[in-house]
C-alpha cells in the first residue's frame, strides 16, 4: 500500500474531498430521509483545520452546501455532533438559553489506550494485530447488547482511523434518548472501574448478569489465543503479579509456588482455575471459583467505554470517512458479520487511494489517445471519472443508511488497493482468508 506522508495532506484532502468523499450517502445519512423539516440544518458539524485551528458551529442547508464548505476549507478532522434547537451557524444570534442540543445519535467511543494497564504488546497510540483482538471483542460485546438486549436495530461502527472504534446507534427512539437515559445505557455496559491506582477493577455479584454471562461467552472464545498466547499474561513473575493482585491473598503463596513448577501461561492459566475451585467455602466473598476466573477475564478483556463521550447530548465524536493526519487512515464503516477479519492496517490511507485515483486517469488519458480525434471530444464531453465508493460503502450494512444499492452502476468503480480485493458493493475484503 501506498505510504503515507503528512507533508502530502494538503494537496490529497483537497483531491479527496472533491473527487472522493461521499456527499450523497453521507447526507442521506444525516438528513433521516428528511422527515423531520431542517432535521440536516440543524446539525452542528465541527472542522479542525491545518494548525489545530477548530471551528465549531458549521451548519448547512443541503448536501450542495456541505460539499462546497468542505472543499473550501478541506478540514484535516470532521467531527458531527448534535441536532439543534436552531441553526448552529446562527447560535449568536439566538436568545441567551434558547439555544438547546435536542437530538443525536446514541455514540460510543472505544480507545485501546484505556487498555494500556492490561496490554503487553503495545502502549499508548501505537496498536498491532495482537491486542487488535481486544477491539474485536469489544465490537462483539456491546454490539450484542445493543441488539438483543435493548432492541437497537440501526448500529454504524466505524473505525476511528488510528487506534479505536466508535458505534453510532441511530433508530429514531434512540436519537431522542435524555442524558439520564444515556447514561443508564452506558452504565449497563460498563464493569471495569477505576483509575490507575486501583488494581481490580472488577467485582461481580453472585448472581452474576444475563448480560455478563453472555459477555464472558463471548471473551472465552478469544480468551486462550488473546490473552494466553498473544499476550502471554502469565509469561514471568512480573506479569502474573499482576493477576495475584486479582485474587485473594490466601492463594498467592500457593499460586506463587505453582507458577514457578509451569512453563507457559497455559499451564499457569489452567492451574489457577483448578486452585480457585478448591477454595474453602467460607472465602466465597472473595470471588474464588468460576467468578474468580471470570474476574480476570473481563478486566483483561471487556470494553471500556468512554462515558461523557455517550451520555452527553452535545458532545462532538469524529466523522466516519474522516482521515487520521497522522495515519493517513480513511475512518472507514466495519463490516458486523466480519468483524473478526477487519484489519486496521490493511485500511486504505489518503495516499493509496488518491494516487491509485491518479493512475485512472492516466490509463484514461492514454486510452483517449489512442482514439480518434472525433472519439477524443466526444469522450471529453463525458464525466471525467465516476465518483469511487470501492472503500467507503459497507454491503449488507448494520446500518441501512450505507447501502451499497443506492449508487447507481455507472458510479461504481472497482479498484484495487494493494492486493486486496475491494469491490463495490461489498464489505471490506482482506487478502490473506477471506
Amino acid at each position: 500500500m501506498e505510504p503515507f506522508d503528512p507533508a502530502e495532506l494538503p494537496e490529497l484532502l483537497k483531491l479527496y474531498y472533491r473527487r472522493l468523499f461521499p456527499y450523497a450517502q453521507y447526507y442521506r445519512w444525516l438528513n433521516y430521509g428528511g422527515v423531520v423539516k431542517n432535521y440536516f440544518q440543524h446539525r452542528e458539524f465541527s472542522f479542525t483545520l491545518k494548525d489545530d485551528i477548530y471551528i465549531r458551529y458549521q451548519s448547512f442547508n443541503n448536501q450542495s452546501d456541505l460539499e462546497k464548505e468542505m472543499q473550501k476549507m478541506n478540514p484535516y478532522k470532521i467531527d458531527i455532533g448534535a441536532v439543534y434547537s436552531h441553526r448552529p451557524n446562527q447560535h449568536n444570534t439566538v436568545k441567551l438559553g434558547a439555544f438547546q442540543a435536542q437530538e443525536k445519535e446514541l455514540v460510543f467511543d472505544i480507545d485501546m489506550t484505556d487498555y494500556d494497564d492490561v496490554r503487553r504488546c503495545c502502549s499508548s497510540a501505537d496498536i498491532c494485530s495482537k491486542c487488535w483482538t481486544l477491539m474485536t471483542m469489544a465490537i462483539r460485546i456491546i454490539d450484542r447488547a445493543l441488539k438483543e438486549d435493548f432492541g437497537f436495530k440501526h448500529r454504524l461502527w466505524v473505525y476511528s482511523g488510528r487506534r479505536g472504534v466508535h458505534c453510532w446507534v441511530c433508530d429514531e427512539s434512540v436519537r431522542k434518548l435524555s442524558s439520564a437515559v444515556r447514561s443508564g445505557i452506558v452504565e449497563y455496559l460498563s464493569l471495569v472501574k477505576g483509575g490507575q491506582d486501583v488494581k481490580k477493577k472488577v467485582h461481580l455479584s453472585e448472581n452474576v448478569h444475563p448480560f455478563v454471562r453472555k459477555s464472558i461467552s463471548i471473551i472465552k472464545k478469544y480468551f486462550e489465543g488473546y490473552a494466553l498466547v498473544g499476550q502471554d499474561i502469565l509469561e514471568n513473575k512480573e506479569s502474573w503479579d499482576k493477576i495475584l493482585a486479582l485474587v485473594p491473598e490466601t492463594m498467592h503463596n500457593d499460586l506463587q509456588q505453582n507458577f514457578q513448577k509451569h512453563h507457559s501461561s497455559l499451564q499457569r492459566w489452567e492451574y489457577l482455575k483448578k486452585a480457585a475451585s478448591q477454595c474453602p467455602s467460607n472465602i466465597k466473598n472473595e470471588k474464588c471459583g468460576p467468578w474468580l476466573e471470570w474476574e480476570i477475564m473481563l478486566q483483561y478483556c471487556f470494553p471500556r467505554l468512554d462515558i461523557n463521550v455517550s451520555k452527553g447530548i452535545n458532545h462532538l465524536l469524529k466523522s466516519p470517512f474522516s482521515v487520521h493526519p497522522k495515519t493517513g487512515r480513511i475512518s472507514v464503516p466495519i463490516d458486523l458479520q466480519k468483524v473478526d477479519q477487519f484489519d486496521p492496517f490493511a485500511v486504505p490511507t489518503i495516499s493509496s487511494i488518491c494516487h491509485e485515483l491518479d493512475a485512472i486517469f492516466t490509463s484514461e488519458v492514454e486510452k483517449e489517445e489512442n482514439q480518434a480525434e472525433s472519439d477524443i471530444k466526444h469522450r471529453t464531453r463525458a464525466p471525467r471519472h465516476k465518483v469511487v465508493y470501492f472503500f467507503l460503502v459497507v454491503g449488507p450494512s448494520s446500518c441501512g443508511m450505507w447501502d451499497a444499492a443506492s449508487a447507481s452502476p455507472d458510479e461504481q468503480c472497482h479498484v484495487h488497493a494493494q492486493d486486496l480485493n475491494w469491490q463495490n458493493p461489498g464489505p471490506l475484503q482482506q487478502s490473506a482468508s477471506t
